[in-house]
């Protein structure tokens, strides 16, 4: 996987906001807290071996939710940016990719060698990650591709 910078100012944090805030209102109100913005942006170029730069815009803080993944966007601003093939067998983790915004192509796997099934997805499409499965995600189209990614964790 690749290294992960952490944006929290600067040209490019404001050029992703900017994007972003296009199509969704970046807020959060959490239980019995003031409502606020985004904590941080996460960005991983080559993001397990994919194409470009992929952006996690962050929405809670570290201990604030469980295992500190659930209510993320994923962005990727542009054409070919990916995330490549990979799993979250290792930390038990399944996934959801609620598109927001854009068009991508969805890749899934059973295994490392496995055959690849592929479905394109647009806004309201909801996939389904299993911990054991190898899944990927490429914005196939000229706009933003944004994704809401909930992320569950059974230990």
């Amino acid at each position: 996987m690749a290294d992960t910078l952490i944006l929290s100012e600067g040209a490019e944090f404001d050029h992703v906001i900017q994007e972003v805030s296009k199509y969704i209102h970046l807020y959060v109100m959490a239980f019995e807290k003031s409502e606020r913005t985004i904590t941080r942006i996460d960005k991983r170029e080559n993001m397990y071996g994919g194409n470009g730069i992929v952006y996690m815009i962050q929405m809670f803080g570290h201990n604030e939710l469980a295992n500190n993944r659930l209510a993320a966007y994923m962005v990727l601003l542009n054409n070919g940016d990916e995330s490549g093939f990979h799993t979250h067998n290792e930390k038990n983790e399944e996934e959801l990719y609620v598109v927001v915004h854009g068009t991508g192509e969805y890749r899934e796997r059973t295994g490392m060698q496995g055959s690849v099934r592929k479905k394109t997805l647009q806004k309201g499409d909801i996939t389904a990650i299993s911990s054991i499965g190898y899944h990927s995600i490429e914005n196939t189209g000229n706009e933003p591709l944004i994704m809401f990614v909930i992320t569950t964790n059974n230990p």
